[in-house]
């Protein structure tokens, strides 16, 4: 199956939300004059060279925006992960680095400064899970909600970086009205990062096969405004699906390289042959088993029960490889564990691409300094 319907048509009908979902609050942002602490790089123009610059990824997943900083040149101290999957996935990809696997208030204080030893940290990064956040969480240092947001804030003021760099869903930025934002900065500004400011980035913007939107908070000690990686892509040469998953589409199930998928029966096979593009394979699954469109990037994927989304093409789900090359890692990244849990590691990822030039923006204003 084919399809190449122009985006004006996809536009209009089941992608439109994906495309467009976050644009008016992104601009909102963009044009607050009390979110003004931030400027553009043009990233194409600073180059990706090894650096003596170091960074430390809390919840790091399984190393999304871990790679992309270390493409950016960084070099990697220290991870934080609770998973045991991802924690495996990060030894086995960035085995000169230290990795704390366990809960993160379990790694005191004085342990962290015996890892970095007298390492200058230059960036702490990371996505702490949104899940319960509450402005009352986040004003009562005993209230449980949010502990894991008020851990990163600890270990940030153990280490103090240059800069922070944290990101998030960018339905946290609406959350209670806007409150939980707000009390993310105000924290933050509490330990000497007084002129933190947020975005809306979205990862086609730089080259990602792939809509997914993040919202990235930056900080920085020094009282300057913060960079952000300007766009290099426009939704009308966005990089299509197919150009990152064409040569895949008739290898057999290889597991050497997760190149692996959800088994069907030939009866699910020809449920699957009559979903056009757009449609999903099941009324009650909004963000999966979607069949995806030629010539645009894929929706958002992630894993849900197996199903991340149907090929443009073939009647399967994609396969862990192709959904990992829609969040960019390169194919020598081999995530541990079962299908399924590599399946779950790289939907939850930071697409390496979007890291990268994040980290490539932040990276020339530390040479400045």
């Amino acid at each position: 199956m084919t399809n190449s319907t122009p985006i004006k048509k996809i536009n209009s009908n089941g992608t439109r939300d994906a495309v467009s979902r976050y644009s008016g609050i992104k601009a909102l942002f963009d044009n607050n004059l009390f979110n003004n602490h931030w400027f553009e790089v043009d990233t194409k123009k600073v180059e990706a060279k090894k650096t003596e610059y170091n960074f430390v990824d809390l919840f790091s997943g399984a190393g999304g925006l871990s790679l992309g900083f270390k493409q950016a040149g960084f070099n990697k101290v220290l991870s934080i992960e609770i998973d045991k999957d991802a924690s495996e996935t990060i030894r086995r990809n960035f085995p000169e680095s230290y990795h704390f696997e366990g809960k993160i208030e379990d790694l005191t204080d004085d342990k962290i400064k015996e890892i970095v030893g007298n390492r200058t940290i230059h960036v702490v990064c990371g996505g702490p899970p949104c899940q319960g956040f509450s402005v009352a969480g986040l004003r009562k240092p005993n209230d449980p909600r949010n502990q894991l947001f008020r851990e990163f804030v600890r270990v940030v003021n153990v280490l103090k970086p240059w800069y922070v760099v944290l990101e998030n869903v960018p339905g946290i930025l609406t959350m209670q009205d806007g409150q939980v934002y707000q009390e993310i900065l105000r924290q933050f500004g509490l330990i000497g990062y007084e002129n933190m400011s947020v975005r809306i980035l979205e990862a086609a913007t730089f080259g990602a096969p792939q809509l997914r939107t993040r919202a990235v908070f930056v900080g920085n000690r020094f009282g300057n405004k913060n960079p952000y990686p300007k766009a290099q892509y426009s939704k009308e040469n966005y990089k299509s699906i197919e150009s990152a998953l064409d040569d895949l589409k008739d290898l057999p199930p290889d597991p050497s390289i997760n190149h692996e998928w959800t088994k069907h029966s030939k009866k699910m096979e020809n449920r699957i042959a009559k979903v056009l593009p757009g449609d999903s394979l099941y009324d009650t699954f909004r963000d999966a088993w979607k069949r995806q469109y030629k010539g645009v990037p894929s929706m958002t994927a992630k894993e849900n029960h197996g199903g991340v989304h149907i090929h443009y093409e073939k009647n399967r789900v994609i396969s862990a490889r192709e959904l990992a090359r829609l969040q960019t890692f390169p194919d020598d990244f081999i995530f541990s564990g079962t299908m399924k849990r590599a399946y779950w590691q790289i939907g939850n990822a930071v697409p390496c691409i979007l890291g990268k030039n994040i980290g490539l923006a932040v990276r020339n204003e530390i040479e400045k300094i």
